[in-house]
């Protein structure tokens, strides 16, 4: 049996992203729930995020973004060995959504699955993905992170604290072997404190008590997402900072060796806080809350292809890209941008 060949680094060789076109401001939330431009934006810094039109699934914006990535990083589909998607809104609740995007793309038999660490989900499969290129086991991985939650909201007055945060939209990228040792990922670390998994969800479908899904579930919003929003923000700008310097102390840096900040988009006041209490330039930041709303594991993917299409990636810039979410999840991946 021939040796894998291991890899000292693993790039991001692509980028790409894909939201739905329908635009739903604050105003158009505010005429069939009990809320406001005014009071969203103050404390969620959101003004807009995208749905999906009827019919169009998650694998259909995995798709669109896969192919903006495939096509910056000059390959084709059948170049792809592994596939790997982050969501926590599948497309059904089984088979992963892997398998439908997978058909998608025309691969025959192409290996993959789905990352269910909610917004946390692209760090988790940064981690994953450079351990199996690393180890020689795969030669170019998409990473994609995913959300249609826009379906499973609650646009009532019950649920307006939730449904007012979340959007559509995908993010892409190709993971594969750096031409330049000095580029690519260097440090991920990731965690789970499983003892507050209540605290944001959904509770339905769930097997527990015997019982899959009634109809008063769906009447009494038990399947649309629910939080302890206080509860959700005070872990946030606490493991955020955490792992933050995990990796920084790993890797022999300080805050000012980071060129660009990328931080899950839940909230920006959530993210506004971490910068400050850091001491983070807001000049090295990037927020695209405003626009999107929380597209959950999709929403650092998406911020990354921005960065690219805007310029503001240099061959040798350090990124730091940290995610919090249900479960409760969390982690920090540092990437040196380049081939």
């Amino acid at each position: 049996m021939a040796r894998v060949r291991e890899i000292s680094q693993v790039a991001i060789t692509g980028t790409g992203m894909a939201v739905p076109p329908r635009i739903v401001t604050n105003d158009e939330l505010s005429k069939i729930m009990d809320t406001s431009d005014e009071w969203i934006r103050q404390r969620t810094g959101i003004e807009e995020r995208r749905y999906v039109a009827p019919g169009v699934s998650a694998s259909d914006l995995a798709l669109e973004a896969s192919q903006k990535a495939l096509a910056t990083a000059g390959l084709n589909a059948t170049d792809i060995d592994f596939v790997l998607v982050a969501t926590l809104s599948p497309e059904q609740y089984f088979p992963g959504t892997c398998s439908f995007l997978q058909a998608k793309l025309g691969l025959s038999t192409t290996s993959g699955l789905d990352i269910r660490a909610q917004c946390s989900g692209f760090v988790y499969g940064l981690e994953m993905g450079q351990a199996l290129i690393a180890s020689g086991q795969y030669k170019r991985i998409l990473l994609v992170g995913v959300e249609v939650q826009s379906p499973a909201l609650d646009l009532t007055d019950r649920g307006r604290d939730t449904a007012a945060l979340f959007g559509d939209g995908a993010g892409a990228v190709i993971l594969e072997a750096a031409k330049n040792p000095k580029h690519g990922i260097q440090r991920v670390i990731t965690h789970i404190e499983g003892k507050h998994a209540d605290k944001l969800g959904v509770q339905y479908p769930s097997a527990i008590g015997g019982v899959w899904i009634k109809p008063e579930h769906i009447a009494d919003g038990g399947v649309s997402p629910k939080m302890d929003g206080r509860f959700v923000f005070k872990h946030a700008v606490t493991r955020m900072p955490e792992v933050i310097n995990e990796v920084l102390l790993d890797q022999g840096l300080s805050v000012p060796d980071i060129d660009l900040w990328l931080f899950h988009q839940a909230n920006l006041r959530i993210n506004e806080h971490i910068a400050q209490g850091m001491g983070i330039p807001v000049e090295k930041t990037y927020n695209n809350i405003q626009k999107y709303g929380n597209t959950s594991a999709a929403t650092l993917p998406m911020l990354l292809d921005e960065c690219r299409r805007d310029g503001r990636l240099k061959d040798g810039d350090r990124i730091m890209m940290t995610a919090f979410g249900a479960g409760f999840t969390w982690g920090s991946a540092l990437v040196t941008w380049g081939k």
